[in-house]
């Protein structure tokens, strides 16, 4: 036999050690690979939810000439429309007249260093300027004062924005429109938020059937205790704002203090609950834009995210209706549109002035009085999410 053809000593081998690592790094390589595929595929179901409105972007390119100049750097104001449209499966709550309607509209201000938000209320029945609009038929409406939710229907979002604009001289960034069914899936999706209700409620017209006392609310009961109007207090739309806003704080709250924000298990649900509740315009319209977004809100304390309704009182031409208080509405937003600090304090009873207040609170028309520890920032009847809910 040749040395080369000698048999070498037994092959050993290798340690159980060994083999299990081996076996451990090509397991990881496969949860990582399937974890990279998953992950991928949850991003695009997400960012393929929501809906682009690039009609509204190109009519308000017509109009650029007369919008407002942007606001400071980084700071944002985004326009907020509850659309209480019947078609897209929310014929149960009335009839399709074939017409876009907006049910509630709020003013969303973001402060640039993110330490703040304030969100404005703008009363349906508000008079207000509405300008030339497109309509969906490609017709054109007249300008006229009327009723501020007319704007989107005649108009859309392009209209309600150049409506809210002219009224306020502060640059709408952004728009997000949600519908009736959005809203309840939203609510659902964490689970209910808890709210203390004074009184039962009773409506049937808003669907809802609700006994008095502590209890969590789902998504359809949400819906129908926040559109409430005729069957609760003085019926009037003063007090239902007052209840949507107590209820967009106990929302805030419920999302913050469960840390949705910061697990991917818990605010998926929430993701896809929005995401496909949404239409945004083309800034907002993917998961990136709204997660910057909803990453630059997270660590805003609920003590400073706030709510109140723009200074108004009874219009003078028909009680049913409502007008701005001046000059309380053009401080606001002249605070706003420079991105300086405003407060809020409780809300006054029933039948207490509407607009700012002062020391004299003899009517609707007082200046906004100084809020405590800061006598140069204006205060306005409002609330914070920090007492949300049953707070």
């Amino acid at each position: 036999m040749l040395w080369t053809d000698r048999p070498g000593p037994p092959r050993t081998p290798p340690p159980r050690h060994r083999r299990w690592l081996r076996a451990a790094a090509l397991a990881l390589t496969v949860a990582v690979l399937a974890s990279a595929g998953l992950g991928w595929a949850v991003w695009t179901r997400l960012d393929g939810n929501i809906r682009s409105d690039s009609a509204t972007e190109r009519e308000l390119e017509k109009y650029e000439s007369e919008r407002p100049p942007a606001g400071p750097k980084n700071a944002q104001n985004i326009l907020l429309i509850g659309s209480d449209n019947r078609g897209g499966g929310n014929g149960e709550y009335g009839e399709d007249s074939g017409t876009q309607r907006s049910d509630t509209t709020i003013l969303l201000h973001l402060a640039a260093n993110r330490q703040s938000a304030t969100a404005v209320s703008v009363p349906r029945d508000l008079m207000v300027q509405v300008p030339h609009c497109k309509r969906s038929d490609g017709s054109e409406s007249v300008p006229q004062t009327v009723q501020f939710n007319w704007a989107f229907a005649f108009g859309g979002a392009a209209c309600a924005i150049r409506t809210v604009e002219r009224m306020t001289r502060i640059r709408i960034d952004h728009h997000i429109v949600v519908d009736f069914t959005g809203f309840k899936n939203m609510v659902d999706a964490v689970h209910g938020v808890q709210m203390c209700l004074p009184r039962p409620v009773q409506d049937d017209e808003a669907h809802v059937s609700l006994p008095a006392g502590r209890q969590t609310l789902d998504g359809e009961a949400a819906l129908g205790y926040v559109r409430a109007r005729k069957s609760l207090g003085d019926g009037s739309d003063t007090q239902r704002m007052a209840r949507q806003q107590q209820f967009l704080a106990a929302l805030v709250r419920k999302v913050q203090s469960n840390g949705v924000l910061l697990n991917p298990m818990r605010l998926y649900p929430v993701l896809d609950a929005a995401t496909s509740s949404l239409t945004t315009d083309a800034g907002l319209a993917s998961l990136r834009g709204l997660y910057e977004l909803v990453r630059s809100m997270r660590s805003i304390p609920t003590a400073h995210v706030q709510f109140l309704t723009v200074p108004r009182t009874e219009y003078r031409y028909d009680p049913n209706r409502d007008e701005l208080v001046q000059p309380d509405a053009d401080r606001l937003f002249g605070r706003l549109r420079s991105d300086q600090p405003v407060a809020v304090v409780p809300q006054p009873p029933a039948g207490a002035p509407l607009g700012g207040g002062d020391d004299k609170a003899a009517g609707p028309g007082r200046g906004a009085r100084p809020a405590p520890g800061a006598s140069s920032t204006p205060a306005f009847p409002g609330s914070t999410a920090e007492h949300g809910g049953c707070e």
